[in-house]
């Protein structure tokens, strides 16, 4: 399907800064590499966090080390919150440019009825892929695109993007806080944790009649 080949496409295109950068961002803002980076902003590091972590849209930020790294220097609490939150805000910003901007380019590459006939399935199956993909390394920005040109509610996206942001940005905090490199356990808790808040959300927007077709534009 057309539409599939346009994720891929999308998915390569977000993949070319990695291969042409990823080495060296990697060196910067992993481990003690990243903790004296953002040590160095001073009072500003938590404002630095967040915008690492929106740079993270089109350059190969490694947003998990970043996350640790402010755990590290803030505790779970405050690093959680605010990796959280600049995770959260990536997550909006992707959705809002392809959502107002891409759509056009995107009825061009994957053809107005095939979009418009695959919304439907993404507005069931989106907010799955929005709140487990966000331990993952690209599929965040992928799904969060995906869900702007398909038009997901607005209600839904959000309540299951911070399904999948807020266990994300704290176990990796704790983990940066313990001052332990144990990726697996914070992998493991941020998908985990995700699908237990949405199956907790999805009804209380069910009831809200969120499940309706967006309107078509």
């Amino acid at each position: 399907m057309r539409l599939f080949r346009l994720a891929f496409l999308l998915a390569v295109v977000l993949c070319l800064p990695f291969v042409l950068w990823g080495g060296e961002f990697e060196r910067w803002f992993t481990g003690d590499a990243a903790v004296q980076w953002l040590r160095a902003r001073g009072a500003w590091g938590g404002l630095a966090t967040i915008g690492l972590l929106l740079a993270d849209l089109v350059l190969p930020v490694p947003s998990t080390g970043v996350m640790s790294a402010a755990g590290f220097l803030y505790g779970t609490m405050a690093g959680g919150a605010i990796s959280a939150t600049g995770s959260y805000l990536a997550g909006m910003l992707a959705y809002g440019v392809s959502r107002g901007f891409g759509r056009k380019a995107a009825a061009r590459l994957a053809g107005a009825d095939e979009l418009a006939g695959n919304e439907s399935l993404f507005q069931k199956h989106g907010p799955w892929l929005i709140a487990l993909s966000r331990a993952l390394p690209l599929l965040p920005e992928v799904s969060c695109c995906l869900a702007g040109l398909a038009r997901m509610r607005f209600s839904t996206f959000a309540l299951s993007l911070g399904c999948g942001c807020v266990p994300v940005g704290f176990a990796y905090a704790a983990i940066g806080a313990a001052g332990q490199e144990n990726p697996g356990l914070a992998i493991g808790l941020s998908i985990a944790v995700p699908a237990g808040l949405w199956l907790v959300v999805r009804p209380i927007l069910q009831r809200q009649g969120a499940g309706a077709p967006p309107p078509r534009v």
